[in-house]
């Protein structure tokens, strides 16, 4: 599939808070993938030696631009910053953790190529044998929290929560962030819900790691998730206007 997508079409965004020891790895994967033409690390207050692993890839790969946060705002924070900056006619997300696998980009981002979807998620609970085994209740945290944003959005995805969101560009320079944090994830859903948009999912791979690896996300962020699916679905009626941009 990744082979009909043309080269260089695509800005990866990455967050990155603490990955001194996976930055690297997951840099040559990203950039190993033909149709990756930007790749965005916005170091979001990193105490560690992250920053450094960034600034020498931004040194030796020119596809490769680092923008810093002074301190620590978060991954919505710091996603809306990638967004901004994005110049390729898609975007998607990477975390820099190792969970997902760049391999998978072609599945995501094909469907906007060929102007099928402007918004495709890449979910992991869509059918795919063999799969990696999930903690139960991380897996049944997201699917309650998909179940309930699907109710209030009328849209029907089995991964809400997904790191791999493609979308065209146009599309998500046009969607205000307001989250800060995890929140992120319900927000531009709903927001993506009320612009009409066309939506696509397809199955892709995931890796999970336990807290003891470093995975940061936790219960409060739960409980705000379900307030920003309430507050996104429910109370903010701003209309978002945006401007289809033909397919290249």
């Amino acid at each position: 599939m990744s082979e009909t997508i043309p080269a260089g079409v695509l800005t990866v965004v990455i967050p990155i808070y603490n990955e001194e020891t996976t930055l690297g790895p997951i840099l040559e994967r990203v950039l190993g993938r033909q149709m990756v033409g930007e790749v965005i690390l916005v170091d979001d207050g990193s105490y560690d030696g992250t920053a450094l692993v960034a600034r020498s890839w931004v040194e030796r790969e020119k596809k490769v631009r680092l923008i810093e946060h002074e301190r620590n705002r978060g991954k919505g924070a710091a996603l809306r910053t990638g967004f901004q900056n994005a110049t390729c006619p898609y975007v998607i997300v990477q975390d820099a953790d190792m969970e997902y696998d760049p391999a998978d980009f072609g599945r995501v981002v094909a469907p906007l190529v060929a102007d099928e979807a402007d918004v495709v998620y890449g979910s992991r609970y869509l059918k795919k044998d063999p799969r990696n085994v999930m903690r139960f209740w991380h897996t049944m945290g997201n699917r309650f929290l998909t179940l309930l944003s699907n109710m209030m959005s009328d849209l029907y995805v089995t991964d809400m929560e997904t790191c791999y969101k493609g979308f065209r560009r146009e599309v998500i320079q046009a969607i205000p962030i307001e989250e800060n944090r995890f929140g992120f994830e319900p927000e531009v859903t709903a927001k993506v819900a009320k612009m009409k948009l066309r939506v696509m999912e397809t199955s892709v791979h995931y890796y999970p790691r336990s807290y003891d690896e470093g995975k940061k996300i936790g219960w409060k962020d739960g409980v705000r998730a379900i307030w920003c699916i309430l507050k996104y679905n429910l109370f903010d009626r701003e209309p978002i206007e945006w401007k289809r941009v033909e397919s290249k």
